[in-house]
């Protein structure tokens, strides 16, 4: 059985701009045991800063060219993640997109991968694995 993750926009970043915790990410896209998702939220949050940081033509680069390349299973969101999602952020102090990483990870039974401090948080919800 594979191992399944998902990815946040901040693992997907560290990625993308080869920053420390970027070989852990590599390795989980080149591992023939792993299963790596992302969801609609977490790829337009991506997206945002791409566009803020670099420009909308590097966004859309990374939207047309370089993300469908990656071995990256994009997900789309239900009602179903969409209520989890806005469940958590209801009990816990976290952005709705974070939130969509938890109800993704949730809804397909994997880890969430990220080096975001602020899941701490909620540790005791999904299995986090921090870059």
């Amino acid at each position: 059985m594979k191992k399944k993750t998902v990815l946040d926009s901040f693992a997907l970043l560290v990625f993308l701009g080869n920053e420390s915790g970027c070989e852990k990410i590599k390795a989980l896209l080149t591992a023939e045991d792993s299963e790596v998702f992302i969801n609609d939220i977490n790829l337009g949050e991506t997206y945002c800063i791409l566009a803020r940081e670099r420009g909308d033509e590097q966004a859309d680069y990374f939207l047309e060219v370089i993300f469908p390349a990656l071995p990256i299973i994009h997900l789309a969101n239900g009602l179903r993640e969409v209520i989890d999602a806005a469940r958590v952020m209801a009990k816990y102090a976290l952005s709705y997109a974070d939130c969509f990483g938890i109800a993704t990870a949730r809804s397909q039974g994997a880890s969430l991968v990220t080096g975001d401090p602020e899941f701490k948080k909620v540790q005791d919800l999904i299995e986090l694995d921090f870059i």
